[in-house]
């Protein structure tokens, strides 16, 4: 079958993205064809159009489809292929999300309740899943846990604060402009530490009587990195989970050494390797989503042929909420 896909024949800025028709063969032994009705936009997919792969995915050969994650309904399955029904309604985080119809593994396909619309789902299910293990599993936070947030008004600076304060930790967020600390606020945290107007290490520092946080949530990356770890409590722990900002880069392993700090780079891919992990953290996602809890707010819904204006908006910090793709 035909479809619409936005794919890079070469790597470079948005400008490189180019909505093309191409042939999609019919599910293979195992795989399930997926319509998609509402794709997300993620950092990984800047990345990638970037060529810049010193993150979880590795390079692949050009021309590339792009997209990590979408929400969709089964059109249908493939030889042997055990997953959802044709008709269920699914989400999935995989390769090649930007097109009208996508082959995923059955397997992989994660049903939709009732009560998570398609858009929700497509602009948060990755950012979602990544919120769960870093809050609930890597550093489980809790009543005792303080925990800082750079970007607190971003896609994932939204859930974490919410899921942060929802487990009783003390939220406390950065953010880059004055006109995104109300945002931050309204989202969880109980301070929020403006970039422009002061040095945030400094700052939550004096927030914290001199101590530190427990944990530093960084989606920032170079901008952010060796600051936390001025800050960071003794034996605490710095997540570089994202290099917005660019990559952290080599640093001197001895700046751990005085306070015994722990820094590491994770993937949500290693966090849901599993299908029991999969199963059990979508539960709690939606458990948490469901309850009212965790708001999910969509910034923009763009047709899937402006997909170099949402890397635009993504990359130029203009968003403090997912924005998504409709093919």
């Amino acid at each position: 079958m035909r479809i619409q896909a936005i794919r890079i024949h070469r790597h470079g800025g948005p400008e490189a993205l180019q909505l093309d028709e191409v042939d999609l063969p019919a599910p293979g032994p195992g795989e399930a064809l997926v319509r998609n009705t509402a794709v997300g936009v993620n950092y990984a997919d800047i990345y990638e159009r970037e060529g810049d792969h010193g993150g979880p995915h590795a390079a692949k050969a050009l021309p590339i489809t792009l997209g990590h994650m979408a929400a969709g309904v089964v059109e249908a399955l493939g030889p042997g292929a055990t997953g959802p029904a044709p008709g269920t309604r699914v989400g999935y985080i995989g390769p090649a999300a930007y097109a009208s119809c996508t082959l995923v593994p059955a397997a992989r396909l994660i049903p939709l309740p009732e009560a998570i619309p398609d858009e929700v789902a497509g602009g948060w299910l990755l950012r979602g899943l990544t919120a769960e293990y870093l809050v609930r599993r890597l550093f489980p936070l809790g009543p005792r846990a303080t925990a800082l947030v750079h970007a607190a008004a971003g896609g994932m600076g939204l859930i974490l604060g919410q899921w942060g304060a929802m487990l009783g930790a003390r939220m406390i967020g950065t953010v880059g402009s004055a006109a995104k600390v109300e945002v931050a606020l309204a989202h969880g945290y109980e301070a929020v530490i403006d970039n422009s107007r002061e040095d945030f290490a400094q700052r939550v520092l004096d927030l914290t009587g001199g101590r530190g946080p427990d944990v530093i949530y960084d989606g920032v990356g170079k901008a952010a990195f060796e600051r936390s770890l001025d800050c960071i409590r003794p034996r605490g722990m710095v997540v570089s989970y994202g290099t917005a900002s660019g990559n952290v880069g080599a640093f001197d392993l001895q700046r751990l050494h005085s306070k015994s700090i722990v820094v590491t780079r994770p993937t949500l891919r290693s966090w849901i390797a599993e299908p029991d992990e999969v199963a059990a953290a979508t539960r709690a996602l939606f458990g948490a989503l469901g309850s009212g809890g965790i708001r999910a707010p969509v910034a923009q819904a763009l047709p899937l042929a402006q997909a170099a204006e949402a890397h635009r908006l993504l990359q130029g910090r203009a968003l403090t909420a997912p924005v998504i793709l409709v093919p």
